[in-house]
């Protein structure tokens, strides 16, 4: 049996065309949506299995938990816009990375850099960009690993890449991220300098302690 090749989003059925303007209530983004859920379920499911290999085969735990989100219809529009993009179906597909992403939550900051490796070992995960905020953190004390990937969803003809941003970062940091976009994006009041400059100061701690909680950890094993 012939080997089935993998589509390009934009050419799935046919049904996307590149003057297509988008309209979040119609079929064409209802698909978009299906493939982009089924994406991350893939991932989900790989993580899930990782999980629980390491807890059963080597008595450890390198993931706390996961968590995972589809973008809003009008939260994609809104970045569109942002960025200055036509609304289009094939600038949502090319342009937008974070349509579908899946969070991982590890214990330790150790812990984010084997996960960064197993991902970069899968072999049907095509990793298409990465940052590294962990080791150097934004200006603003945000810390975290960024991937972009392209998962193979297999459909009944044909198989799909689709694309999911995952983010990696221990439990702290994850603790400080929630709050920060909580204080930023989901208060009423201004947001001040001297309110950035405190959230700084308490990333810098919550990232002392991070280091703290390795070397104790070490301390453990050995």
């Amino acid at each position: 049996m012939e080997k089935e090749k993998k589509n390009s989003l934009l050419k799935i059925d046919n049904f996307l065309v590149e003057s297509d303007k988008i309209n979040t209530s119609d079929e064409t983004f209802n698909k978009l949506m299906f493939l982009y859920s089924a994406g991350l379920k893939e991932l989900e499911n790989k993580f899930d299995i990782i999980k629980e290999e390491f807890k059963y085969f080597y008595s450890c735990d390198i993931i706390n938990h996961t968590q995972s989100r589809i973008k809003k219809p009008e939260s994609i529009i809104k970045k569109l816009e942002n960025k200055n993009y036509d609304i289009t179906y094939r600038n949502l597909i090319e342009q937008i990375n974070d349509i579908a992403g899946l969070r991982i939550i590890c214990p330790i900051k150790e812990d984010i850099f084997t996960v960064v490796d197993i991902i970069k070992n899968m072999p049907d995960i095509n990793i298409i960009k990465e940052k590294d905020y962990v080791t150097k953190p934004k200006k603003s004390g945000y810390s975290s690993y960024h991937i972009i990937v392209e998962v193979p969803v297999q459909l009944f003809k044909q198989i799909i890449p689709v694309k999911v941003e995952i983010q990696i970062r221990t439990m702290a940091m994850d603790f400080w991220a929630t709050l920060e976009h909580d204080i930023k994006y989901k208060s009423n009041f201004k947001f001040t300098k001297k309110m950035s400059n405190q959230l700084v100061k308490c990333a810098k701690m919550i990232n002392k302690m991070d280091d703290e909680m390795v070397t104790i950890s070490k301390a453990r094993e050995n």
